[in-house]
């Protein structure tokens, strides 16, 4: 090889050597960028991502969970089941709780042409008309109906399209009438309405709680009954009434309805050193099953707190018990009776306008002399009266815990003439509720002390706190020697007076008797009376209060021969109920 040849040889290796660092042509140089691009474009798509992923499913996991179960799943309010209501000295429960078979309804599930065929199908399965059913279903408007456990296997196997079924919870009475106005019962909204129902409704009602109601992926419910291990329950009241002494005093109203053709008429039973009620019984009573079927709203009324009346001669003691505490007059004061007494406007009469003489005032009571109570007026004077009838509490609620109480102001009295006062001495002229007469008699049979009435002797809360109801005394109205002047003359009413049919062989028994003339047409009828009896037993040491009162009954002229024979009828079976021993000698 010639030495040219070497030095070019050379020249051309040394030009290879270079070549690998030679800068790329422009096109080259562009198409790896783009791969570069589409690399780092990859990497930041997949951190974005990423990230999404985290922020759904960690940050906001619990937000998207909700939504998407909100699709399929809706919350319900599940009102809890309502508390019962129950006696103390009985293991009947005056309510219960009771499975019902309800049925809706829906219109708008089908189309028009279909009417007639689906209210053919309902009024079959119910035993109903076809018509009504077919009109019910033209108005559109959902419809929600009890059935029976037949009628809702029949509904299943017919799979009607514009009916859904429900199994509910709802309120049953299994005594039914029994203490119905006190009890009260459950409306279709199930809000407590009238007595214990109402009042204490927020407490029965308990606290209600959220449920789930699945759906199918076509809207669908798939389940409307909350879970039962879930359901809460409201308070329980335990009563103060006597079972036996409420369902006597029942009986007898009943049985007064059928000797007498009363209107209506009442029963109440109090313990006065405590305020207890042991009975509160009313004719015409009603089964709170069957509410919705009567058709006088009036038969709810518990007439015997949310009704006046004109008490009559049972107002009597309550002048007297004034007189006495002023010191005014004593049991042996004594006056000449003519009959009648002037006090300004048409003169006042006793009753078939006896005239009685010399009378002292234990005889004014034995034999309820209008114009002896109209003197003990006279000395009292209209103010320090009206100050007697509002101690004694006629110008307000007793505040007893049941819904509804009413009060008369009373308003044509505070603002009256002499007359007005008269008049009302002896019970006419002035309004009150036989509860609040009744409280007048306990007060008596107290020692003078007023005590707060009440029926709920204790509340059980859902976590077992017991709520105890104390005895509570109100105030003072009359003293101690007052009390006992006046239960002594009482006592003479029932042993020698007027309430004769109520006496009972070896026991001292307190009462006065009332005969009312009612106002009907703006006058006071002749024939139209309230009839009444008022005492308690035994007179030294009383036990209960017992008022009879009877409204407009047929063929008596005087509570002498209605209201009080079914008085002592009431204190004989509480006498041997509680096994009272005679507190004189009993002849053969």
């Amino acid at each position: 090889m010639t030495k040219s040849s070497i030095t070019q040889t050379k020249r051309i290796q040394k030009i290879d050597k270079k070549s690998v660092h030679l800068p790329l042509r422009p096109e080259a140089r562009s198409s790896q960028w783009r791969v570069y691009a589409v690399f780092f474009l990859f990497i930041a798509a997949s951190l974005v991502m990423i990230f999404k992923l985290f922020s759904l499913q960690v940050l906001k996991g619990d937000y998207y969970e909700a939504m998407a179960r909100g699709q399929q799943v809706s919350l319900k309010e599940d009102q809890a089941l309502r508390g019962d209501i129950l006696l103390l000295d009985s293991s009947f429960p005056l309510t219960q709780v009771k499975t019902k078979n309800v049925i809706y309804v829906f219109p708008s599930k089908i189309e028009p042409q279909q009417y007639e065929a689906e209210a053919k199908s309902l009024a079959e399965i119910l035993g109903e008309k076809t018509e009504d059913w077919f009109f019910a279903l033209q108005k559109g408007e959902a419809i929600k109906k009890e059935v029976t456990d037949v009628q809702r296997e029949a509904f299943q196997e017919r799979k009607l399209d514009s009916v859904i079924l429900e199994k509910t919870k709802a309120r049953f009475y299994p005594q039914k009438d029994f203490a119905s106005h006190v009890i009260g019962f459950v409306g279709t909204e199930g809000v407590g309405q009238y007595g214990l129902e109402g009042y204490y409704d927020d407490l029965l009602r308990g606290d209600s709680t959220i449920s789930q109601t699945g759906r199918s992926p076509l809207g669908y419910l798939t389940s409307l009954e909350p879970e039962e291990e879930k359901q809460q329950k409201g308070a329980e009241l335990w009563l103060t009434l006597d079972y036996k002494i409420q369902y006597l005093a029942e009986k007898l109203l009943k049985q007064a309805k059928a000797d007498w053709q009363i209107d209506s008429g009442q029963i109440i039973v109090q313990d006065p050193s405590t305020g207890k009620i042991l009975a509160m019984a009313n004719y015409p009573s009603f089964d709170p099953n069957d509410y919705g079927n009567q058709n006088d709203f009036d038969i709810f009324l518990n007439k015997a707190l949310q009704t006046t009346f004109e008490p009559g001669s049972i107002f009597k003691p309550v002048t007297m018990a004034a007189g006495l505490e002023e010191g005014l007059v004593t049991p042996e004061t004594t006056y000449e009776d003519t009959g009648s007494v002037n006090v300004g406007g048409p003169s006042i009469y006793n009753f078939a306008k006896h005239i009685f003489g010399v009378c002292d005032m234990t005889m004014v009571l034995k034999q309820s002399i209008n114009t002896g109570v109209v003197l003990v007026e006279s000395k009292l004077g209209g103010e320090r009266f009206l100050r007697y009838v509002s101690k004694f509490g006629f110008f307000d609620k007793t505040g007893i815990d049941l819904q509804g109480e009413v009060c008369s102001e009373n308003k044509t009295l505070k603002n009256g003439y002499p007359r007005d006062f008269a008049t009302a001495s002896f019970g006419q002229g002035i309004e009150a509720t036989p509860l609040q007469m009744v409280q007048s008699f306990s007060i008596i049979a107290n020692k003078g002390k007023l005590m707060k009435p009440y029926i709920v002797a204790k509340i059980v809360k859902p976590d077992g706190q017991e709520i105890i109801t104390q005895p509570k005394v109100v105030r003072e109205v009359i003293s101690e020697k007052t009390a006992d002047q006046l239960s002594w003359m009482l006592e003479k009413v029932v042993s020698e007076g007027s309430g004769r049919k109520a006496k009972i062989q070896g026991y001292q028994i307190s009462g006065k008797t009332g005969t009312a003339q009612v106002i009907v047409n703006g006058r006071y009828s002749e024939d139209n009376t309230t009839q009444s009896f008022l005492g308690f037993f035994p007179s030294d040491n009383p036990r209960a209060v017992v008022l009879v009162k009877l409204d407009n009954p047929k063929n008596s002229l005087e509570a002498g021969s209605s209201a009080t024979p079914i008085g002592r009828e009431m204190i004989k079976n509480m006498i041997d109920l509680w096994q009272i021993p005679p507190t004189e000698p009993v002849s053969d």
